[in-house]
C-alpha cells in the first residue's frame, strides 16, 4: 500500500470514527487526540496560514494526500476553525488597547456577550471565573474613543454592573507555539 492509499484509508477511518461518535450521541470533539503530525501541522499553520498543502506536507514530512486529509479532518473536527490574517493594531490605526473587566448581573452573560459582540473595537471577549465575570480586549484609535467605548457603550449594556480597565503599554506574542 503506497502513502497516498494509506492517507486515504486514514481519512476514511477517521470519518467512520466521527460517524460512530455521532451515533452514540457524542460529537467526539471534546476527546480529540492530536498526534505528533497533527501538532506539527497546527504549528506550521499558526505560523503561516497561507501555506500550500504541498509546502505543508514537505515541512511536516508527510505526503500531500496525507497533509490534505489531516487538514480536512482538523477542520471537520473543529480543531482548525478557519484561517485569518494577523493585523498589527498600531500600524492599522488602533494605537490604544485596553483590557476591560466586567462584573455582570448573574444569568445575563448570554445577553451581555451578544451585545459586546456588536460593540465596535471589541476584539475579544472571554467569560471568566473569579473576581470579574467577563474580560474584553478593546483596540481603539485613541484614548477618547476608548473612553467612549467603555463609558457610552459597554457600561450601558443591560446586565453590566461595573467595569475596570487596564491600558496596554506594550504587547508581544509568546515565543513558543503550544503545538511545537
Amino acid at each position: 500500500m503506497n502513502a497516498g492509499q494509506m492517507a486515504l484509508r486514514e481519512a476514511v477511518m477517521s470519518q467512520e470514527a466521527a460517524e460512530e461518535a455521532d451515533r452514540r450521541g457524542g460529537t467526539g470533539r471534546s476527546a480529540v487526540t492530536l498526534d505528533e503530525v497533527d501538532r506539527r501541522i497546527l504549528d506550521e499553520l499558526t505560523r503561516d496560514g497561507r501555506l500550500s498543502i504541498r509546502t505543508l506536507a514537505e515541512r511536516v514530512h508527510v505526503s500531500r494526500t496525507n497533509a490534505y486529509a489531516r487538514v480536512e479532518r482538523l477542520l471537520r473536527d473543529g480543531v482548525l476553525t478557519g484561517f485569518a490574517a494577523r493585523v498589527a493594531p498600531e500600524a492599522a490605526g488602533l494605537g490604544t488597547s485596553a483590557y476591560i473587566a466586567l462584573t455582570i448581573r448573574q444569568n445575563t452573560w448570554r445577553e451581555v456577550s451578544a451585545e459586546l459582540a456588536r460593540v465596535r473595537y471589541v476584539e475579544h471577549v472571554a467569560l471568566l471565573s473569579g473576581e470579574h465575570d467577563v474580560l474584553a480586549l478593546v483596540r481603539a484609535p485613541d484614548n477618547a474613543t476608548l473612553r467612549d467605548v467603555v463609558l457610552d457603550r459597554v457600561q450601558r449594556i443591560a446586565g453590566v454592573l461595573a467595569t475596570r480597565s487596564w491600558l496596554v503599554f506594550e504587547e508581544y506574542d509568546g515565543v513558543r507555539s503550544p503545538w511545537a
